[in-house]
């Protein structure tokens, strides 16, 4: 295998499938990059057995071939080559040449026949988002995927597809998230994508309107962004019928800014930390929200100034929770739906219902 390309080009392919590259594996070949020199391009993959990640460059392909390099190396020699191109070659056997102007490097490659073959997923259903839309929905609900182990399918984002919407919802067991946009589906889907995938695929999405294609299979679903193709497998079990979690009336209703609250709950959370942990009293009142804290070293206190409809209500909350769901919004001013002092809060935005966030409440003890 030889070939010459961009030294820029591919240093930028091997940071996107490096994302999917195992930092540690019992399989030497999976903390590889796989390359393949064929025709005038070059592919590379890299996979870990629960995500896999492909992108292709142009190139000088003089002589055809595969190997799987070590990644951290592989990375570290083109990201450090000062030369507009670079010269790659792998000898029968496995040692692989990268040579970039006065710089030359000769490692140990293996075989592409010890790198497992990507799953498939063959003439699944599929639908298309825009990049844009499809970064916001994944960073607007990321936050609220559980990271405890307790219920493996809540590690993963709901995505639903149904009436020419696409619905993305995150639950924890504390809070809810839950994302909707317009989409043309060709049918119904349900599917529940692992929060490592979105993650990593949050790298690779730009705020460009370029389609994001997604076909889906039984087991796995394909995105492909551009040049990169992404693959994972889905994660399967009862996912929390959210509707019936979300409260369907509010007794009290609050209009306010979302920076203005996030200031308040910021100064009052000063004395609240993961040593000293406090619940935020917030009180809902007319026109106004006051909020207080009280740890062994001090007491805080703060107001805030907004449009309350209905009765005043006092809800205690995790302040990091309330925090997380008011920096997601995306939005100057949000709505704040109340049910009573132990009923969760929803956040929606003051029009439209792209958004919808659901906080639990915490317990106040009687002063």
């Amino acid at each position: 295998m030889k070939f010459i390309c961009s030294t820029s080009a591919l240093n930028q392919a091997i940071m996107n499938v490096s994302l999917a590259v195992a930092p540690k594996s019992s399989l030497a070949a999976l903390e590889g990059i796989l390359v393949i020199a064929k025709g005038q391009t070059v592919r590379l993959v890299g996979y870990n057995l629960e995500l896999g990640i492909t992108t292709t460059l142009e190139a000088q392909v003089r002589e055809e071939g595969d190997v799987v390099i070590p990644a951290k190396l592989f990375s570290d020699i083109v990201r450090r080559t000062d030369s507009p191109e670079i010269t790659i070659s792998c000898d029968p056997r496995f040692l692989v040449e990268i040579t970039g102007g006065v710089s030359r490097f000769t490692i140990l490659g293996m075989s592409s026949l010890e790198f497992p073959e990507l799953p498939s997923v063959g003439d699944g259903d599929g639908v298309s988002l825009p990049q844009n839309k499809l970064r916001s929905m994944i960073d607007q609900t990321l936050f609220a995927v559980s990271t405890s182990d307790a219920k493996p399918v809540h590690t993963g984002a709901l995505f639903l597809m149904e009436d020419g919407e696409v619905t993305v919802v995150a639950v924890d067991g504390f809070r809810l998230a839950l994302r909707r946009e317009k989409a043309v589906s060709n049918q119904p889907m349900r599917f529940i994508v692992p929060g490592r995938t979105l993650s990593e695929l949050l790298k690779l999405l730009g705020d460009s309107d370029d389609q994001v294609g997604m076909q889906v299979s039984r087991k796995h679903i394909l995105f492909t962004i551009g040049d990169c193709s992404v693959i994972s497998r889905l994660l399967e079990g009862d996912f929390l019928d959210y509707n019936a979690a979300i409260p369907k009336e509010s007794a009290t209703v609050v209009k306010v800014s979302t920076r203005a609250l996030i200031n308040s709950i910021e100064r009052t959370s000063l004395l609240i930390s993961d040593r000293l942990k406090s619940p935020l009293r917030v009180s809902f009142g007319e026109n106004v929200i006051q909020m207080s804290c009280s740890t062994t070293i001090g007491k805080a206190y703060d107001e805030c100034p907004c449009e309350t409809t209905g009765p005043a209500v006092e809800m205690g909350f995790n302040n990091r929770y309330l925090m997380d769901a008011l920096k997601n919004s995306g939005s100057d001013q949000v709505l704040l739906q109340l049910g009573g002092p132990l009923s969760p809060m929803k956040v929606a935005p003051p029009d439209g219902d792209n958004f919808l966030f659901l906080v639990l409440p915490m317990r106040l003890k009687t002063e």
